[in-house]
């Protein structure tokens, strides 16, 4: 049976829910060295103040962008997230605060990481049963700070109003997709001053997962369809 709540909570995976060892220093040291070795950039760019998502754009941008280099990058990204991912635990107190919202609400992932990848870490963990769809980068046109996901998660459920979704995530670029999708965020051990530095006003900072259920996040209890 379809379930059909009034509310909705996308869930940033990568230090929000599970406990990541991607090397996100090495993502952004190999793309860029692609970047310039390719002619995609120039050696000045401050890539250190980039996100990996960021750089991959830069590259997409260019001029000189080919389908085979675009799938080195692709590749790069992809080995070190599995390395990152493998043997992933949760965050304390995922598990339940999950089951809970499970039972009044739509649960989403949403993550720039490959889909294979993160579908792994989420069953390894236990919790990707809870959630109705994991949107990786391949359902996106653009990665987070984009909010194409975020568009394409609204999409699904046009009878749910915008207000009555929330974006959780430890990162600007969470924010700014959820700010720029007209959603509301909180910020989940986020940084106060990062997050400023971005224009990005959460509904809340939260230190614990638990902090979730005291939140005015759930617009009505939900009901099956029958």
């Amino acid at each position: 049976m379809e379930r059909r709540y009034a509310s909705g909570i996308i869930f940033d995976m990568d230090n929000t829910l599970l406990q990541s060892r991607i090397d996100f220093g090495k993502m952004k040291r190999v793309l860029y060295a692609l970047l310039v070795e390719n002619g995609l950039c120039t050696q000045e760019l401050d890539w250190q103040s980039h996100t990996a998502s960021q750089l991959i754009e830069i590259g997409r941008q260019s001029e000189k962008i080919t389908p085979r280099l675009e799938k080195r990058m692709w590749d790069a990204v992809a080995a070190i997230e599995t390395e990152g991912m493998h043997g992933a635990v949760l965050e304390e107190h995922a598990v339940d605060v999950l089951t809970h919202l499970h039972s009044h609400a739509h649960l989403f992932i949403l993550t720039n990481n490959a889909c294979a990848a993160a579908e792994e870490a989420l069953r390894e963990t236990g919790i990707a049963h809870l959630f109705e769809e994991i949107v990786a980068r391949e359902q996106m046109t653009a990665l987070k700070p984009c909010p194409s996901g975020i568009r394409y998660i609204l999409e699904r459920y046009p009878d749910v109003p915008q207000a009555n979704w929330t974006m959780v995530g430890d990162s600007w670029i969470d924010g700014t997709a959820a700010q720029d999708g007209s959603v509301r965020f909180v910020a989940y051990k986020g940084n106060q001053q990062e997050m400023e530095a971005h224009q990005v006003r959460p509904l809340a900072y939260i230190e614990d997962l638990r902090e979730l259920l005291s939140l005015d996040l759930i617009a009505g209890r939900g009901r099956s369809a029958g």
